[in-house]
C-alpha cells in the first residue's frame, strides 16, 4: 500500500509514502541526460531530460518508484493488485513495459499535456523485467505544477483520469476513490453546526472538543480511507512559502497516513510499514526523504 500527493506553496512539491513489508534496498537515483535508456520494444533514447527519484537498480537499470525530471514533471507508481491488467504486444502502439513507464514519460515529456499526448499511443506490455523480478501490478499519478492525472491499465484498456485532488493510493480504481469523496462532503476544519434535530425541535447540542468538524474522517490503513484522509489533510493544509515550511508541511501530510509496524499483519507473517517518504521540490530539483528508522529529513 502507498500514498502519493502533490502540494503547492510558492514552489510545487511531489512525493509519496512507500508502504511495504520489506525494502529492496532502494536508493535516491539521478539519471543524467546522456544515460542511454534501452527499451524492450521501443529502441533506445540516448538524449533526454535528466531525472531524480527513488529507484531499485537492477543490472544497471533504474527501476523507479517515483521520479521528477528537470522540467518539473513527476510520476509515481503505486500498488494496484487484481485491477492492473497488462497486455500482449500490440502493433501500431508504443509497447512499453510497466517498469519502463517512468523513464519513458520523464525522458520525453515536460508537462502533463505532453504525457497525455504520449500516452494516447501507449500499450503497457505484459513482460517481466526478469525471472527474478516479475511485473508489479501498478497504477500511476503523473503531475506537473498545474495538473495531475491518473493512469490505469485495466481489463477494458487504458484509462486516464483527471486527478483534481492530486492524491493517489491503491485499490479500488481511481474513479471510485473520487466518487467516494461525496460521502465525506460534510467534513469541515471548523466547528460543526447543530443540525441534528432540525428547525422544529430545540435540542441544545454543543461541541465539547476541538476538531469535531472532522468527526467521521477515516483513520484506518485501508487504501480507500487513506485516500480520503490524505485528500482532506492536503486540501486543508496551510504553510508559509519558505522551503523549510513547505517541506515540513508536506511530510506532515504524508505522516497522517503513514504505516506503523504492528498495525497491518500480512499473510506472510510480516508487517507493512512506510519504508520511506519522499518530497521533491519539482521547481528546484531538490529531493528530500525520510526512512522508517530515521525521521530526519
Amino acid at each position: 500500500m502507498c500514498t502519493a500527493i502533490t502540494y503547492k506553496t510558492s514552489d510545487h512539491y511531489f512525493g509519496r509514502n512507500l508502504d511495504l513489508e520489506y525494502s529492496y534496498k532502494e536508493t535516491v537515483t539521478i539519471t543524467p541526460r546522456n544515460y542511454v535508456f534501452h527499451f524492450r520494444k521501443m529502441g533506445t533514447i540516448k538524449s533526454h531530460f535528466a531525472m531524480i527519484g527513488m529507484a531499485y537498480i537492477a543490472d544497471g537499470y533504474p527501476l523507479y518508484y517515483d521520479a521528477t525530471n528537470e522540467k518539473g514533471l513527476s510520476v509515481a507508481g503505486l500498488n494496484f493488485p487484481e485491477n492492473a491488467d497488462y497486455k500482449g504486444y500490440c502493433s501500431g502502439k508504443d509497447n512499453v513495459t510497466p517498469f519502463e513507464l517512468i523513464p519513458w514519460i520523464l525522458s520525453q515529456c515536460a508537462t502533463v499535456s505532453d504525457a497525455e499526448t504520449l500516452l494516447a499511443r501507449i500499450n503497457l506490455l505484459n513482460e517481466n523485467f526478469s525471472n527474478a523480478l516479475p511485473l508489479s501490478p501498478l497504477h500511476w499519478i503523473i503531475s506537473d505544477r498545474e495538473r495531475s492525472i491518473t493512469l490505469e491499465s485495466v481489463k477494458s484498456g487504458i484509462k486516464i483520469y483527471e486527478n483534481p485532488v492530486g492524491v493517489l493510493t491503491n485499490n479500488p480504481p481511481f474513479d471510485y476513490h473520487l466518487f467516494n469523496l461525496n460521502n465525506y462532503m460534510h467534513l469541515t476544519k471548523s466547528d460543526p453546526q447543530n443540525t441534528f434535530s432540525g428547525e422544529s425541535q430545540d435540542l441544545s447540542l454543543k461541541t465539547y472538543s476541538r476538531g469535531m468538524g472532522a468527526l467521521g474522517l477515516p483513520g484506518d490503513a485501508s487504501s480507500m480511507s487513506r485516500f480520503v484522509k490524505a485528500t482532506f489533510v492536503k486540501m486543508n493544509s496551510l504553510s508559509g512559502d519558505s522551503e523549510a515550511e513547505s517541506v515540513s508541511q508536506f511530510f506532515h501530510i504524508l505522516n497522517s497516513v503513514a504505516m506503523q509496524r504492528g498495525c497491518v499483519l500480512l499473510e506472510n507473517g510480516l508487517y507493512e510499514i512506510t519504508i520511506y517518504s519522499s518530497c521533491c521540490n519539482t521547481d528546484r530539483g531538490i529531493y528530500y526523504y525520510t526512512t522508517y528508522d530515521n525521521s530526519q529529513i
